[in-house]
């Protein structure tokens, strides 16, 4: 097919992330990638300010990555998991439990993100059920927050905003506190956490686990808030014999600064959900950890076996790209890259908060995002970064960056001024 052909057949019989069969948003042809740049069909190269969905951390085409993906391709590609062990799952079970708040010790290898949260309220569950607490059905959360699409991880995602409000007749029904409203960085007070206190002292009785992304709510608003919420959060939790559930998916591997959000409050959860930038945005892949109490509790129940075992569970590529992804994190630089992306967004992207169609700027890690007024049209800015060199994909209000962490900073400057010039269209009252 040619180029023409194949946007033409793409459009008439493939569904994309949240589009519609018969109006369907304009998709563009990416031949190649390498570094921190897409190469389209037509030759046209544009700077990556997505990381692939927040993913690709280390950039595109790795050499490193490569060979891993290669010299183990070359071994075998997959093998069931079900009697079966093999050295690269070995190996990154102990790469994960070595970086992760020490209290986790176990791992259950998961296919992508949104099943790591599905296995997390599931160990939550068997847990109280092994416990003898069979009224700990219910889980609560914060309004803002995403934490996937398959369907329990759809309960808990805010119910208004989470994107799944047309399954809401269908979904189970959880509870929900308002988000923090005390922003990372701004001084603390205790008021911002009476609304979850309130919550879970009314329905500790019935609820089996808290399940929150720390630090910061990522597709559900890219919200950022204060460390003492999750301080506040764990105490509470312990308190009425409620595991904390953090959904690290997003935040996990060094994308706010630290390695994981949740070392911001130096609070370790009971349960801790990874994925995207797992295996460097190289495959669909994710864990779910906890610690030894919870896993020989379940283990020692009526069923004596945890309830959950995906087909391609533990598969072999993805167990050795994450490998070498997390090798390739820990022994770079990723703090000073971070930090670095982290200023130049501060200094060149805060100076737009003063175009009266933006709302705010907030920047935390390499995590750069600007919230318009109003919903932006998705279509229209699309074509507008794509026309000025650069791949950003906005959302409802929000026009954000997470960029590679090997972006270079005349490529940051990029994304960053076409940011500059699409908002600079928008007329100023």
């Amino acid at each position: 097919m040619n180029n023409s052909q194949l946007i033409d057949y793409d459009r008439q019989h493939i569904w994309h992330p949240y589009t519609s069969a018969t109006h369907p948003l304009p998709v563009i042809e990416i031949e190649s990638a390498s570094g921190s740049t897409l190469v389209m069909k037509n030759g046209k190269q544009l700077i990556d300010g997505m990381s692939s969905w927040w993913a690709a951390i280390h950039g595109y085409n790795h050499p490193i990555l490569n060979s891993a993906i290669q010299n183990q391709l070359s071994k075998m590609a997959h093998v069931m998991f079900g009697g079966i062990t093999h050295q690269p799952a070995v190996a990154l079970a102990k790469k994960l439990i070595d970086i992760t708040p020490e209290p986790l010790q176990w791992v259950f290898f998961c296919d992508s993100g949104s099943v790591a949260v599905e296995v997390a309220m599931k160990m939550a569950l068997q847990y109280h059920q092994s416990c003898g607490l069979i009224k700990k059905v219910k889980f609560a959360t914060i309004k803002g927050g995403y934490h996937g699409d398959t369907w329990h991880a759809m309960s808990i995602c805010d119910p208004q905003t989470g994107m799944h409000q047309i399954f809401s007749g269908s979904l189970p029904i959880h509870f929900f506190a308002p988000r923090p409203k005390i922003r990372f960085n701004e001084t603390w007070c205790d008021s911002d956490f009476d609304a979850m206190k309130k919550l879970i002292e009314k329905s500790h009785e019935s609820l089996a686990a808290v399940v929150i992304e720390p630090i910061v709510q990522g597709a559900g608003g890219m919200w950022f808030y204060s460390p003492e919420y999750l301080i506040k959060l764990r105490e509470i939790c312990n308190h009425y014999n409620i595991l904390l559930i953090a959904d690290e998916i997003a935040t996990g591997f060094g994308r706010t600064g630290e390695l994981f959000a949740c070392n911001h409050a130096s609070i370790s959860p009971d349960i801790m959900c990874l994925g995207k930038a797992i295996t460097g945005g190289y495959m669909s892949f994710a864990a779910t950890l906890t610690t030894k109490k919870v896993a020989e509790t379940i283990s020692k129940s009526e069923a004596g076996v945890f309830m959950h075992g995906p087909t391609f569970m533990g598969n072999p590529l993805a167990c050795a790209v994450a490998n070498a992804s997390i090798d390739l994190l820990l022994n770079s630089k990723w703090k000073e890259s971070v930090k670095n992306i982290e200023s130049i967004l501060i200094k060149h992207l805060t100076p737009l908060g003063k175009h009266q169609a933006v709302n705010n700027i907030r920047v935390l890690g390499a995590i750069g995002v600007v919230e318009m007024n109003e919903q932006v049209n998705i279509a229209a800015i699309q074509k507008q970064f794509v026309e000025l060199g650069v791949w950003i994909r906005p959302f409802g209000k929000l026009i954000y960056l997470m960029p590679p962490y090997i972006i270079k900073s005349e490529e940051l400057m990029l994304l960053i001024n076409a940011i500059s010039s699409v908002i600079n269209t928008y007329p100023q009252k």
